[in-house]
């Protein structure tokens, strides 16, 4: 059963190393991922900021994959461990998205990744967190902080439904998503962090078509 759970863990977090917007920056721009904008973050939000809304979506759809990918392959090789495997493949998934080995433990926030592992495990406790988060992201314009919503959204809902071992492990997630957006959910108060509107600039992109 450990050893089950640790090589799911390690499945994860190689299929997490796949960033695929560094894949896209570099054929689009000929540079890393890193130069792009202020952040260099290798997530869907800067490289649709900066480069279009289309690769940011193929950007969102490659790191739902490699989630999907993680949890696929770990419920083959050890499905007798029961459905949270799939928990610990996501979880590697976003230990590999955001602390990838070739890009000296440099990576992206883990919020798709995060997502995508919410959703698979249950999809309707993960669909209930995401639609929290997304509520405050509409309602305030922040997208760190509606991550960090869904993240401490979801504890208290795998607890719930799904036992102690996803809560605890929702909490270790949840402790990976405020590491990486803490510093921004910060910066909210002092008025450094810009503002996105997510719905209206969807609607303006719908009128477009």
């Amino acid at each position: 059963m450990i050893f089950s759970k640790v090589m799911s863990v390690v499945i994860g977090y190689f299929c997490g190393c796949f960033l695929t917007a560094e894949v896209i920056t570099r054929k689009m721009t000929g540079k890393p991922c890193s130069e792009l904008g202020t952040t260099g973050n290798p997530g869907m939000a800067n490289v649709m900021a900066h480069l279009g809304f289309k690769p940011g979506i193929l950007v969102l759809i490659g790191d739902l994959a490699k989630t999907v990918i993680a949890v696929v392959i770990s419920m083959l090789l050890f499905h007798r461990t029961g459905r949270i495997i799939v928990f610990y493949a996501a979880l590697g998934t976003t230990l590999g998205h955001n602390y990838p080995f070739w890009q000296k433990f440099h990576g992206g926030k883990g919020v798709a990744t995060s997502c995508a592992g919410y959703f698979l495990m249950n999809p309707v406790t993960g669909l209930i967190a995401m639609i929290a988060g997304m509520l405050v992201v509409f309602a305030t314009q922040y997208l760190g902080l509606g991550a960090a919503v869904i993240a401490v959204c979801y504890i208290p809902l795998a607890f719930l439904c799904d036992g102690t071992e996803a809560g605890i492990l929702s909490i270790i997630m949840a402790g990976l998503m405020l590491i990486k957006h803490g510093p921004a959910i910060h910066d909210i108060f002092t008025g450094k962090v810009e503002k996105v509107d997510v719905w209206g600039n969807l609607i303006r992109r719908l009128k477009r078509h």
